[in-house]
């Protein structure tokens, strides 16, 4: 038998191919947008696609149905300049920090209070650092923890894949480490007491005492530690194009008053 197909087969092929285009020209559906004199394209016509883990208040969280916060407003300054509108994902952190997300045009930028690292920077592309950040310790209010040798054989609260964890399982010595998938799980567990104490980055831990009187920050450490957002391996135009509105967001003074507006004060040192 012939491995040629027939002639009746032949507008059924070509019919199945142009479907095959098309889906796959829909998966990668893109709007255009000029920066800095080459082409970005979006995962989403109209739409600044970001992927972002919540809860991690006041970088990102849920106010009604709207997520809100620190990052997002950063990131609608980027939007803004491509007149497009920033549409927000939700998804595990640990997503976001592979590259997995953005390799999967699940989203164009990563914003979610993410530290620019070593491994990180193998698996993304960061911005220019936007945030200063560094590690701290919450502890219920009646409890005096203020080093991680004070823990020792104690449990301490972790968020899963964070620099936090990271820390703690470098220098808490005799430290018992407990997982959690977020910071809201993370937060819950200090407060109720199922660790003794929590790890993470000192901009949330300040944001949740100041409405949760029962807890207090007892330490930072000095890891020196930068924000930046993630766009996919390669993707330079869009990196460029988020580093100069950073730039100029920090000349013009809209990046103070972002800033304020979620810390209720201007930065003491702006990420340069």
């Amino acid at each position: 038998m012939s491995s040629q197909p027939s002639r009746r087969s032949l507008p059924l092929l070509a019919a199945v191919a142009s479907i095959g285009l098309l889906a796959a020209t829909t998966a990668c559906s893109s709007t255009e947008a000029k920066g800095d004199g080459s082409t970005i394209s979006l995962v989403e016509e109209g739409k600044l696609t970001t992927c972002t883990h919540l809860p991690y208040a006041p970088f990102q969280m849920k106010k009604g149905d709207k997520v809100v916060g620190f990052d997002v407003d950063v990131v609608d300054l980027v939007a803004k300049e491509l007149d497009v509108e920033q549409k927000v994902v939700d998804t595990p952190f640990e997503g976001i920090q592979t590259g997995e997300d953005l390799n999967a045009s699940k989203c164009d930028i990563a914003a979610a209070g993410m530290t620019i690292t070593d491994v990180r920077k193998k698996n993304l592309d960061f911005s220019s650092p936007y945030f200063e950040a560094t590690q701290a310790l919450i502890v219920k209010k009646d409890e005096d923890y203020k080093s991680l040798g004070d823990l020792k054989g104690k449990k301490l609260g972790v968020q899963q894949s964070t620099t936090g964890a990271e820390y703690a399982k470098k220098e808490g010595d005799g430290v018992e480490t407990v997982q959690f998938e977020d910071l809201a799980l993370l937060l819950t567990a200090v407060k109720t007491g199922q660790v003794d104490a929590g790890i993470n980055d000192n901009g949330v831990l300040y944001d949740y005492v100041k409405e949760n009187k029962d807890t207090k920050v007892t330490a930072e450490f000095d890891t020196g530690e930068q924000y930046g957002l993630g766009v996919r391996t390669g993707n330079d135009a869009l990196r460029k194009k988020v580093n100069s509105v950073l730039k100029k967001a920090k000349s013009d003074g809209s990046y103070d008053e972002i800033y304020k507006k979620w810390f209720g004060k201007a930065p003491e040192e702006s990420a340069k």
